[in-house]
């Protein structure tokens, strides 16, 4: 089913019942930007009983009724519908205490975070805009719907909202939206973890982050505090051309469109500041900042609360992302240790931290893409990566004597040889060589 035309029936039958009904918020400012649309979010002056009523023959959840929104689903799709409302006072800097339900639209989009959001469409394509925000659009700005201190007050996740459209959008904040984000930002403490982590990771998808990260820097050292040691941290090396932040921010640009592998850029060097060392010619290095970083990440991503998966794979692409590949045997042991998608993640992290570099560097990029075209190839050809491919198993290795720890210290070593081209794949060489080590 095409939801860029669904929601029409939801207007049509509300307004059919003598309410008032629109689009809202998103929906609309993505529509004008010509962007797809993913949610769909419907307001109306009906009272929340009156939209569960004209829309009794579907399946409506009442998943809001506090603060006036229903969920009403066609066909699998489910479309929020909320009653015009105006919000009370916010005492804890992210949801109204109450809301009043009003029969005023400019109410309602008045108490919205952005006037780019504050925009309503009927049926018939007529848009409602009290607001300027489609000027705003078109000036590529983004601007807070009365006063900014105000908006950011009521919810203060708003602050990281700005900095998030801002990136992926490529707008700029409005002058006063911007001074009051920054000087808010602190209010930032009182949101939850999870909410804070879901806005950075859509941030540093944009097209727009590094620019936005680098002007609204200590918004995002707020959430992430061990950032601020990087701020214009100087590298002294040759193949650097910005401070530790710059570049990271720089990294995270150049990234493909993959959230692990932009996660894994905003912290790759997160201990270069802790790890730096002078040496006596005046040139830095940073030996050991990619396991410090990749412990310090844990940390940083679990008190973000992020999945147990994705704090695994991000610490294994830090803690990996300085290795030298120079061998075919490496490429194979890099598959096997880090599984097939995380070794190609591995090398475009790689690649994307030298895009962050010198340009003296980027010929190693080409080795890096001949390298993920050898572990292509190595996957075709069904090479013994892992365990699972070796030609003997646990069973076989227990019928050895083996024990406990023991069976599977053998098998990784067994595995290993067969990488490395020292043994073959055959089960009656692998159980040979087995026998030898565990008598």
């Amino acid at each position: 089913m095409d939801n860029s035309t669904e929601y029409a029936y939801f207007l049509n039958k509300l307004e059919a019942a003598g309410f008032e009904a629109y689009i809202v918020g998103g929906c609309v400012r993505d529509m004008l930007l010509g962007r797809t649309v993913n949610d769909w979010d419907i307001t109306s002056s009906a009272l929340p009983e009156q939209i569960m009523s004209v829309f009794s023959e579907l399946k409506v959840i009442p998943t809001g009724l506090k603060h006036g929104t229903v969920t009403a689903v066609r066909s699998g799709v489910p479309f929020e519908i909320t009653t015009f409302r105006v919000d009370g006072s916010y005492s804890d800097s992210r949801r109204p205490d109450s809301v009043r339900f009003t029969s005023s639209l400019e109410e309602d989009l008045a108490r919205r975070d952005f006037t780019i959001n504050a925009m309503a469409m009927d049926v018939r394509g007529e848009l409602y805009d009290p607001f300027g925000g489609r000027n705003d659009l078109q000036a590529r700005l983004i601007r807070a719907v009365g006063e900014p201190e105000r908006r950011f007050g009521e919810d203060a996740l708003r602050i990281l909202r700005a900095v998030r459209f801002a990136s992926v959008l490529g707008f700029s904040i409005e002058k006063q939206t911007a001074a009051a984000a920054l000087e808010l930002r602190g209010l930032l403490d009182n949101i939850s973890r999870e909410r804070c982590r879901d806005e950075l990771s859509k941030m540093i998808m944009g097209t727009d982050f590094a620019e936005t990260a680098l002007e609204y820097r200590e918004i995002i050292a707020q959430i992430i505090p061990e950032l601020r040691e990087s701020f214009d941290f100087e590298q002294h090396s040759r193949y650097h051309r910005y401070n530790v932040y710059e570049h990271t921010v720089r990294a995270v640009a150049a990234a493909p469109q993959d959230v692990t592998v932009r996660t894994a850029m905003l912290f790759h060097d997160i201990c270069k500041p802790q790890m730096f060392r002078l040496d006596e010619n005046g040139s830095g290095h940073f030996k050991g900042h990619a396991g410090a970083g990749a412990k310090a990440t844990e940390t940083i991503m679990r008190r973000l609360r992020w999945d147990n998966s994705v704090i695994s794979d991000v610490c294994a692409l830090i803690e990996r992302h300085s290795d030298k590949i120079v061998s075919e045997k490496q490429i194979k042991r890099l598959i096997s240790k880090l599984g097939e998608e995380n070794f190609f993640r591995l090398i475009e992290v790689m690649k994307s931290d030298n895009l962050a570099k010198n340009e003296f560097v980027l010929p190693e990029n080409d080795w890096f893409d001949e390298c993920a075209q050898l572990g292509r190839q190595f996957i075709r050809e069904n090479e013994c990566m892992d365990l699972r491919q070796l030609a003997v198993n646990g069973n076989d290795i227990m019928s050895l004597g083996a024990q406990g720890r023991q069976i599977g210290e053998c098998l990784n070593d067994l595995l290993g040889l067969v990488i490395d081209g020292e043994l073959p794949n055959e089960r009656e060489a692998l159980l040979e060589r087995a026998r030898e080590v565990l008598t």
